[in-house]
Formats: C-alpha cells, structure tokens, sequence
C-alpha cells in the first residue's frame, strides 16, 4: 500500500521535478512566512504576490511561456510595486500597508487586462494558479537560484531582522543599516514569490507561505524554531498535495495550499500554543478554582 501511495515519484520525471520544486520552495517559504507573521505585514505577502502578475504578462506578451522571461518580468513588477508602496509610505502619512494594497490592486488589473488581451482564458489561469507539474529543468534551476539567494539575504540580516521585529526604534537608531535591512528583506520576499509563481501562480502562492508559517505559531514561540516548523510543514504540504493531485485527479496547486490548511486547522486546535485546545483547558481550570 506503501509503495503504491509513493508510485508517483518513483516512475514519473515531472512528479519527481515537481517534488523538487516544492520541496525547494517550502524550504525558504517557512523563515520568509514567519517574519511576515512578525512583522505583521501579511498583507504585503499577499500584495506582492499578486504585484508579479503584470510583469510574467508582459514576459509572456514579448516571450509566450518562457519561464526566465516570465520569472524576470515578475521580479521586476514585484520589486516597483515594493519600492512605489516604500516610497509614499516615506513621503507622505499614509502607512505602507495601504500603498500596497493600492498598488497591487491596480498591478493586479493590469496583468489581468493584458493577458485577456493578448492571450486566452487558459493563459490566465496558468498565470494565476501555476502548473508545479509543468516543471522542467529551466524552471528548476530559477527556483534553486531563487531559494539560494534568498537564504543568504536571510542569513546576512538575520539579527538585524529580529531587532526590528522586536524593537523597531532601536534599529532605527542604526540609521540607513536598519532601512538596508528592511530592504533586503522586502527582496526577499519578491525573490520567494518569483520563485513559487512559476509553480503555484499567483493566487495560490501566498498561500504556501502564509498557512505554514502561522500554524507554526500555534506550536513554539521560539522565532527558529518556528521557521523550521513552518519550513516543514510547508514541505509536507508540497509533497502530500501533489500525491493527493495525483491519486483524487485534482488541480496541484490548490491541492497543496488546502493541505497547508489542513496542517493550519490542526494547529488551531490541538497545538501547543494558544491553541483551542488550550483555551478550553485554561477555562476548565479557571472554572474549577
């Protein structure tokens, strides 16, 4: 029963790719996840995750599904939205979580014009939902570029990082080092969500990163201890969405993303921290005393 459940990544290239490929991206989706969580900047997650849309549009305009083409127009689109949200949150009074959300819902309806435009209903949907089956040896090297990059950006401003999460006005102290950090990590996640539309597209990325990362809260307080958790809970959702695609002949993509929630589900209520459960005891007790 063991081995049949397993067939997939035993007989066929692209589940073998795919797995890959997953396992890859929930490795750097777990540490990016939890700092979001943080920080509190969920929302950018899901902005910049929907702000690469118009530039893998314009890639596939000039390029047709040319995954380099496509990964380089996300990446440029992803980072302009980033650094646009930045800079007026920096000019004026408005926080940067709103100029996200402005700008990525304008990027959001012009990628969606463009490929309506220029290419066809199923051109859409690969670009919003992603095909991690469709993954060839290009696409893994841009994903294993990607991952890369992105852990040593993490591991460069690591410390710096936690400061901020902690105590945002004693980096600040710090002048132009804390602003660099903050930065650096805004690029990293660009990096993360280049990396995982070309497998998940862009509605179903954010939820890769975002479901582990805040089911790991429920299970350790401990900031890497929480990252390891999220990383592997993201990786078993990778892996047991694509057997769950494979065995009930449902879309990859979602498939993962609902295993993510399924993980997230479980967490809420039995985990360790702050949990359902948790509570339940603690009223229970306080009743009794």
């Amino acid at each position: 029963m063991v081995d049949f459940f397993w067939t997939p990544f035993t007989e066929f290239a692209f589940m073998q790719r795919a797995l890959v490929a997953s396992l890859a991206l929930g490795l750097i989706s777990g540490p990016v996840g939890v700092l979001l969580v943080m920080r509190r900047m969920s929302l950018a997650g899901d902005a910049i995750s929907h702000a690469v849309l118009p530039g893998a549009a314009i890639g596939y305009m000039i390029a047709g599904m040319s995954l380099p083409v496509l990964g380089l127009g996300a990446f440029i689109t992803a980072l302009l939205v980033a650094l646009l949200a930045s800079g007026v949150s920096n000019i004026t009074s408005q926080r940067e979580d709103a100029s996200l959300a402005a700008f990525y819902l304008m990027a959001l309806a012009i990628g969606v014009t463009l490929v309506s435009v220029h290419g066809s209903n199923i051109d859409l949907m690969h670009l919003l939902f992603g095909s991690i089956l469709a993954v060839d040896q290009t696409a893994l090297v841009l994903i294993a570029s990607a991952t890369s990059l992105t852990l040593i950006l993490l591991a460069l401003i690591w410390r710096a990082l936690l400061t901020s999460s902690f105590d945002p006005l004693f980096l600040a102290q710090y002048g132009r080092s804390g602003r660099l950090a903050n930065q650096l990590f805004m690029l990293t996640v660009v990096l993360t969500f280049v990396a995982c539309f070309q497998t998940l597209g862009t509605l179903m990325a954010v939820g890769l990163l975002m479901l582990p990362a805040v089911a790991a809260k429920f299970w350790s307080r401990d900031i890497p201890t929480a990252c390891l958790l999220a990383s592997a809970f993201a990786m078993i959702s990778g892996a047991t969405g694509l057997l769950l695609s494979y065995h009930a002949s449902l879309p990859s993509g979602p498939s993962i993303v609902l295993t993510a929630g399924a993980i997230y589900l479980v967490s809420l209520f039995v985990g360790s921290h702050d949990s359902l459960l948790i509570h339940t005891i603690r009223s229970t007790r306080h009743r009794e005393s």
